[in-house]
């Protein structure tokens, strides 16, 4: 079954639009984490680039009027401890069977506290994320069982919700949007809402993420290094994924 499209300005039907949301993050160890972004930053800056789109992510969801609770899966000490001193709460990824697993393991984690929770899967590499529009993006993903907002290049998922009552039936990874669509997920397509839609995997994409502006955390770790110099080599010389300045190798 193919899901339908939520246009923006389409009527709202939900009863309870002011209902709050429990978000999952998911976070891989930071020594695997974001393994495409090193031929731009070079692989000292990746863990730490990793950690502190997680960390923009989760204070940007926090922030948002609409979000009762952060859940993060992980099993990454440091990323657990930083992101428990934001106000997460942060569980093991126990089954250790992929993304998807992991997704649904927090889902249930939340939904063993309270059974009717509005939960939604969040993707923790959006270092640009707004709280208003993370807010516009849930309240439509209200008004249906389940729906979903697609990437910037609208090939994966960057957000998937699922209404008390309805399973969060995850399928991110690769061309996850035509995978949502196809379990009967509604596809969200709201104006004015980048920051949500914003990931991050590569330099291309840190660049595009910049350009939105980039949370404190990520913001703060590129001001405060130095040029790295030791990204320069046979794919060409370093080029700083904010500024695109390129230093002298």
């Amino acid at each position: 079954m193919e899901g339908r499209t939520l246009e923006d300005g389409e009527l709202a039907t939900n009863t309870d639009p002011t209902a709050a949301w429990s978000l999952v993050v998911p976070l891989k160890p930071l020594v695997a984490a974001k393994s495409r972004l090193a031929v731009s930053t070079g692989e000292l800056l990746r863990p730490q680039l990793a950690l502190a789109f997680a960390q923009d992510t989760v204070a940007a969801a926090l922030a948002c009027p609409v979000v009762r609770d952060v859940v993060v899966v992980t099993d990454d000490p440091l990323a657990a401890a930083e992101l428990t001193a934001l106000g997460a709460r942060t569980v093991p990824d126990s089954p250790a069977a992929g993304l998807n697993a992991a997704l649904a393991h927090g889902a249930r984690a939340v939904r063993a506290d309270r059974p009717r929770a509005a939960v939604a899967a969040l993707n923790a590499d959006l270092p640009a994320l707004r709280p208003a529009e993370l807010a516009r993006v849930l309240t439509a993903a209200g008004d249906f069982p389940r729906a979903f907002l697609a990437d910037a290049a609208e090939i994966g998922t960057t957000l998937l919700a699922a209404r008390a009552g309805s399973e969060l039936n995850p399928a991110f990874g690769g061309a996850s949007r035509h995978r949502h669509l196809s379990t009967g997920a509604v596809e969200i397509v709201l104006a004015g809402v980048d920051s949500v839609r914003r990931d991050v995997d590569t330099g291309e994409d840190l660049l595009a993420a910049a350009a939105l502006g980039l949370g404190p955390y990520t913001a703060r770790h590129h001001a405060a290094r130095p040029p790295d110099r030791t990204a320069c080599g046979v794919r060409g010389p370093y080029r700083d994924p904010v500024s695109g300045a390129r230093p002298g190798c």
